[in-house]
């Protein structure tokens, strides 16, 4: 088969997805790379390259995710689908739409600029601050009172929009599920508010695998990840982000490998079978039109 990944700037030093392009090469696959800061991409000959999927591992605000809409627009199959990964890319936008179909997610507020974050009500605190568009664990704070309000210097603050989300009290941890498909891992992490962690492979608990199933079928997604905490109530969801480290993940490489290639067969067989639908419709529509009317040639016969 034959893959583009759309490899933005930040990623192209990380191991992901890079890995699996050249896990994709080493079976015997084409695999291009392609990164939007440094080439020129041809819109009008997309189709010409006979990719038979795109892979995207792209920043909120990047150009990749363009390129891949524009793919997806002329019928290229895509691993995530663009809508997916726009819905869960901005953090606002994915806690509201979690939120709405009825994912465990704490109580989320919109902050264009830090000075705001004194309006949001007492009894949320304490609350979790990071940007809307962020990505790897960055630009984080916990404030405990309002009173922490005047010492917070936030350095992002002229780059992006905020969240603000209540902390839940939990375990000590963040869970961390990776997904392939109907495949589930679960990994105790660390992350900026719990630093001193164990990093280790989880039991994967009924509970934990319906939730990250949830997820997926709500965002459409194919490969991703969500960042989970256990609280008193219960699993609370505090990010989902497309195409994770998988850092923890027993043969992740080979994992992940296998399902893009699943994923782009079977978009490939729906397809192929949209056009042959397609096709049985317009020979039945032809020879709808061609038949002769048979109570017409009924009367003809009797006359």
């Amino acid at each position: 088969m034959r893959f583009c990944f759309i490899v933005e700037e930040q990623y192209r030093r990380e191991p992901m997805p890079l890995v699996i392009a050249d896990q994709l090469l080493q079976w015997g696959h084409t695999v291009d790379v392609l990164e939007p800061q440094s080439m020129v991409v041809c819109l009008s000959d997309l189709l010409e390259h006979g990719y038979d999927a795109y892979v995207l591992k792209t920043l909120s605000d990047g150009p990749g995710l363009s390129i891949l809409e524009a793919a997806e627009a002329v019928g290229i199959p895509t691993i995530n689908h663009s809508r997916a990964i726009r819905l869960v890319r901005d953090k606002a936008v994915a806690a509201a739409f979690a939120r709405a179909h009825g994912m465990p997610i704490p109580p989320t507020y919109f902050v264009a600029h830090p000075r705001l974050l004194k309006q949001i009500p007492l009894e949320d605190y304490p609350i979790v601050v990071k940007p809307s568009n962020g990505s790897s664990c960055r630009g984080i704070y916990r404030i405990n009172s309002p009173e922490e309000l005047t010492a917070l210097e936030i350095a992002e603050e002229n780059d992006s929009f905020f969240l603000a989300q209540r902390y839940e009290e939990n375990t000590g941890f963040d869970i961390k599920l990776y997904v392939t498909g109907q495949e589930v891992f679960a990994v105790a992490k660390k992350s900026p508010l719990h630093p001193d962690v164990d990093e280790h492979l989880m039991p994967l608990t009924p509970a934990l695998r319906k939730l990250a199933l949830d997820v997926g079928k709500i965002f459409e997604l194919d490969i991703y990840g969500l960042d989970v905490v256990e609280t008193p109530q219960g699993l609370a969801v505090i990010d989902i982000n497309d195409f994770p480290s998988f850092g923890g993940v027993p043969r992740a490489v080979a994992r992940v490998s296998e399902y893009v290639l699943h994923a782009a067969k079977r978009a490939e067989m729906q397809r192929t079978a949209r056009i042959r639908r397609n096709l049985r419709r317009r020979t039945a529509a032809i020879e709808k039109k061609t038949q002769p009317n048979t109570a017409v040639s009924g009367l003809q016969s009797a006359i």
